[in-house]
């Protein structure tokens, strides 16, 4: 029977497709983990990777095991992570993702108060895009996401947090500057700065705009952003428009609202931003330690959803 070390190097070695980085990150050397991975082999009777392919690649039967395996140290992590919750100060890890247009914006809002109100907790953030931080929920490698929903992913259990209005950021020299609100029908393909492919963000944008140019602001220049930061240069120095997160705009100056920013009309372009994970998740105290650290510092205006006043954008 394969030892707990043993499955943890297995599955190591499935998430990086490398004997050498399996290695680092179960902080041993290369040759121990490789000699106890051969030794289950020998146990089991068959190869569990296809050592000869580039990236290595589990064998048919070894994907089977690898399968297995990670349910048995899933179920371990979660019999280690109970017997801690008993105690009367929460303690443990949580790993989160968060999508990189609302992690500049959110986190800085709760983490200090966050890390002093629960010291004995380890939270472990990564700024990553959607589509990874749901595959990495469902490997087990994160415990939770914030992301903005509705995903309806199979396995995975959404808990809004807030409801995120758009504005508009809009260059002096645009006519959509001089308007009090603007309404959907003013938005056109080719004056828009979007993000890049991969940001759920930039989906909704081209949802609720209808866009469909493939022209720029410029006929010559072809940019989609890596963040809504670089936009907002782009634009404050040139021409053209983005929509923005309410929580970007909380942090900008006063004077920087009132000649770059301008409300929608209802029903208003809103997210739902909200905290991911996977049903079977077991770090139900911590979750709602991190739910309520981020509701206290939350702007209260953000917390309800007004049907009448906003319409909340799909993803995809």
């Amino acid at each position: 029977m394969p030892s707990l070390t043993q499955i943890e190097y297995i599955v190591a070695v499935d998430k990086h497709r490398h004997f050498g980085k399996a290695a680092e990150d179960c902080h041993v050397t290369q040759p121990t983990l490789s000699m106890q991975i051969q030794k289950v082999e020998e146990e089991i009777g068959y190869p569990l990777f296809d050592r000869l392919k580039k990236p290595i690649v589990p064998t048919a039967k070894g994907q089977k095991f690898i399968s297995q395996a990670k349910v048995l140290l899933f179920e371990h992590h979660k019999l280690m992570d109970l017997s801690r919750q008993q105690s009367a100060e929460l303690s443990g890890d949580i790993r989160l993702g968060v999508i990189p247009t609302i992690a500049p914006y959110l986190l800085p809002l709760f983490i200090e108060s966050f890390s002093k109100s629960f010291p004995q907790i380890q939270l472990i953030v990564d700024e990553l895009k959607t589509e990874t931080i749901i595959a990495m929920l469902k490997e087990d490698q994160l415990d939770a996401g914030i992301l903005a929903t509705p995903l309806e992913e199979s396995g995975l259990k959404e808990k809004p947090l807030y409801y995120e209005p758009f504005y508009l950021y809009v260059s002096k020299s645009h006519p959509l500057n001089a308007r009090k609100r603007i309404k959907e029908d003013d938005l056109r393909g080719h004056e828009m700065w979007l993000l890049a492919d991969g940001h759920c963000f930039r989906q909704q944008i081209v949802r609720y705009c209808a866009l469909n140019s493939n022209e720029g602001v410029f006929p010559n220049v072809q940019f989609e952003g890596g963040n809504i930061d670089t936009l907002r240069n782009i634009i404050r120095k040139s021409q053209g428009y983005t929509l923005v997160p309410a929580l970007f705009v909380e942090g900008l100056g006063e004077a920087e609202k009132r000649d770059f920013v301008r409300p929608f009309e209802n029903p208003v372009p809103t997210r739902e931003v909200s905290l991911v994970y996977r049903r079977d998740q077991w770090k139900s105290d911590i979750l709602n330690s991190l739910e309520q650290s981020i509701g206290q510092k939350l702007p209260p205006h953000l917390k309800e959803h007004d049907a009448k006043r906003q319409e909340i954008l799909a993803i995809d």
